[in-house]
């Protein structure tokens, strides 16, 4: 048996879902099984980076696939892009796949189960879909046009993606909220499984300032420091934390705002505090896993931000790593969302409303 999984992206990649997917392929090899990943070329962080075609890594056998490269740039070319990676990742699974084999696809690109479940009923194979995030009602919940969505074919998309979801053998789901939101989608409760994602451990660890070189580059010894880690996008929102910024300018200790990542609203954000003339704010480029124990303990406590609209929809991991750097979080959004839940469960931080600067 065989456990072929499909993503658009892969290690060396080091965007979050490349992330999972590595991490639970390489344990998997490790642990004596044979896994076979489909994925692209390219990297989530550089577009133009080609990778080999095929791979051997730490027992993973990896096939990268061709792909067009429009980018995220515009709705149209990310639609190419996701059309060329569903041919070229189905032809793949077609010449892999076989009877007994567990195809397991992810969430990018968007409603990939929709591709790869006939492909799997008809070389019978047993399909799991792990759900990242639940597609299309994430584009709605972030405000795309409904009548631009109906003449995009959308109905229909959800209609096979909701088939998929329930000819599967397994979806494994984030949380609970996540769980709740399938079912209403008519997959039955038995199809469904909760596994939360992860940081590693062993790689992310509490360092203390004085161990910290990135800490001793990036503030002064007595600075307070107030972080966000990794991707800044459309299912998060800034006014809050600018507000915030407003509000201790002025503060004693000095309190120091630090962004660590890229994202749509990473640009529209430092923007707006050159604008405002805030200060002091840091904006950082993403950092290599070898640094993440450094990067995410400079922070005194971490943000972590989620549009309410999108609860059950998507569960932002970076609340993984925060915990594995022993920081505290403040969590922006929904007080009864599935981060929240987890704050308060842990007793490891505090949610706010959207909007609460203060």
């Amino acid at each position: 048996m065989t456990l072929i999984f499909l993503n658009r992206y892969f290690h060396p990649d080091h965007s979050a879902t490349s992330q999972m997917l590595s991490d639970v392929a390489f344990a998997l090899a490790a642990g004596g099984r044979t896994v076979h990943v489909i994925t692209s070329r390219q990297r989530y962080d550089a577009a133009d980076v080609g990778l080999p075609s095929r791979e051997l890594i730490a027992g993973v056998d990896v096939t990268r696939v061709w792909t067009s490269r429009f980018g995220r740039a515009n709705l149209a070319g990310r639609a190419v892009d996701y059309l060329s990676f569903y041919l070229t990742a189905a032809w793949a699974l077609w010449r892999l796949a076989r009877a007994g084999d567990v195809v397991i696809a992810k969430t990018d690109p968007p409603a990939l189960s929709v591709v790869v479940a006939p492909i799997a009923w008809l070389r019978r194979a047993r399909l799991v879909n792990w759900l990242q995030d639940i597609f299309p009602e994430v584009a709605v919940a972030l405000g795309m046009d409904a009548g631009r969505l109906a003449r995009m074919g959308f109905g229909l998309l959800r209609r096979l993606r909701n088939g998929s979801l329930r000819a599967a053998r397994m979806n494994v789901v984030l949380g609970d909220r996540m769980a709740q939101q399938l079912e209403m989608l008519g997959v039955p409760a038995a199809k469904i499984r909760i596994i939360p994602n992860w940081a590693d451990g062993r790689l992310i660890r509490p360092l203390q300032p004085a161990e910290n070189p990135l800490r001793r580059d990036w503030v002064q010894p007595d600075d307070f420091v107030v972080a966000y880690s990794g991707n800044l996008g459309r299912a998060h929102e800034i006014e809050t934390m600018l507000a915030a910024m407003r509000l201790t300018e002025a503060a004693a200790p000095r309190i120091v705002w630090l962004f660590v990542g890229g994202g749509a609203l990473m640009q529209s954000l430092q923007r707006e505090v050159e604008r405002q003339g805030l200060a002091p704010v840091l904006f950082k480029p993403y950092q290599p896993p070898d640094r993440l124990a450094e990067s995410l303990s400079v922070a005194d406590v971490h943000l972590i931000s989620l549009r309410p609209v999108l609860e059950g929809l998507i569960v932002p991991s970076k609340v993984y790593g925060i915990a594995a750097a022993g920081r505290a979080a403040i969590f922006i959004g929904d007080r009864d969302g599935e981060v929240a839940r987890m704050l308060i469960r842990d007793e490891s931080g505090v949610s706010v409303a959207e909007g609460d600067g203060e």
